[in-house]
């Protein structure tokens, strides 16, 4: 969950078939979800027997993490979907290493991988999608070359399906996390901002996007009931810091991007997340695994992951005012966010990181199987 030491991911493992060169490629310059999904996944499968290779941005946060770690990286620099001399220095490495299979985990990793693979037909092409609308075009990026797609939840191949790729070749495998020690220390942040100690704190963690909903957040508070409002608190966690703000007449804390984030995750009361468009949501599973109930709008794999009125509550996608009433509501019954602390902790259990580098190893099986 962290963003500082490396994952210790290692599980009891049986024998296995094939040994397996993987070489993983993202073109991501940032630490965002599908960054932190690759490197898991790299050392999951290293610690699983398998020997994983990655190519990344040149000083990207994912490099910088996988070298730490000790895998084997080399840095490319994917100026563009069909950057030629980006395709030939991921050809060489390839050949250098061995490789029997590819693994592209990003929209331009995918169209450069199609490149670099030219004339060596035998390399099967694994492709992740993550996000849950349809492709714009289905044309070669997503023709018979790409041997497998990996969606990261259900409404990811939905959206694939629906632009008229075969369902046979889309296989579901959910995003994961590593699930929090016990002991957590949750940030104090009534204490280090001087609120109020009766103040109930709701967090919204991720990218600071209007794709993210951080947009709605003034509808959403200028909608809270007045009491509600006075007694609630918003701390963003992602972005660029911005210190101190009031949103819609809450006063809220932008704190940036949080290195340590499970320890400030665990010192808030209620998790928002108004994404509009979301994959899976790995934050929203963060924070649940803390015991953090969410409110999110019931938008892309969402559904998948909170199970309303159990482990959170899902709102109709859009509807700023029932979001402000169904957070009134948590905000208002310490009863019932307790209640749904123990569901939502329940549930996270279900993303474990280690099932999604299981499920993952399975795809690679089934596709050199034949």
């Amino acid at each position: 969950m962290g963003q500082g030491s490396v994952p210790d991911l290692r599980r009891p493992t049986s024998r296995r078939v094939k040994r397996l060169r993987v070489l993983h490629l993202d073109s991501g310059m940032s630490w965002r979800g599908g960054q932190r999904q690759v490197l898991l996944l790299a050392l999951g499968l290293r610690d699983r027997g398998h020997e994983p290779f990655l190519i990344g941005a040149p000083e990207s946060p994912l490099v910088q993490r996988a070298r730490a770690a000790g895998l084997a990286v080399a840095t490319v620099a994917m100026r563009a979907d069909w950057d030629v001399a980006a395709a030939r220095r991921i050809r060489a490495r390839m050949r250098a290493w061995n490789v029997d299979m590819v693994h592209a985990h990003d929209a331009r990793s995918h169209a450069l991988a199609l490149f670099a693979l030219i004339g060596h037909p035998r390399i099967p092409l694994i492709v992740t999608r993550r996000v849950p609308f349809p492709p714009r075009s289905i044309g070669l990026k997503y023709g018979e070359r790409v041997t497998r797609f990996i969606a990261i939840s259900n409404a990811v191949r939905h959206a694939m399906v629906a632009s008229g790729i075969d369902p046979a070749r889309i296989d579901v495998v959910h995003s994961g996390i590593l699930l929090p020690v016990e002991g957590i220390a949750p940030r104090d942040w009534r204490t280090e901002l001087g609120w109020p100690a009766d103040a109930v704190i709701c967090g919204v963690v991720g990218a600071m996007t209007a794709e993210k909903g951080i947009d709605s957040l003034a509808a959403i508070t200028s909608a809270l009931p007045v009491a509600t409002r006075d007694r609630t608190r918003l701390v963003l966690m992602g972005g660029s810091a911005g210190g101190p703000t009031v949103i819609g007449g809450v006063p809220a804390y932008s704190a940036g991007f949080v290195s340590d984030i499970a320890p400030a995750i665990a010192g808030v009361d209620v998790l928002w997340h108004p994404s509009k468009a979301e994959g899976l949501g790995t934050a929203v599973i963060d924070a649940m695994a803390l015991g953090i109930p969410p409110v999110a709008f019931a938008t892309g794999g969402l559904p998948e992951v909170i199970e309303d009125g159990v482990s959170g509550f899902l709102v109709r996608a859009g509807d700023n005012r029932a979001f402000a009433a169904t957070v009134a509501r948590l905000i208002e019954d310490p009863a019932l966010r307790a209640r749904l602390s123990g569901g939502a902790r329940t549930r996270a259990k279900k993303f474990d990181a280690a099932a999604m580098i299981q499920g993952t190893e399975a795809v690679y099986q089934d596709v050199l199987s034949g």
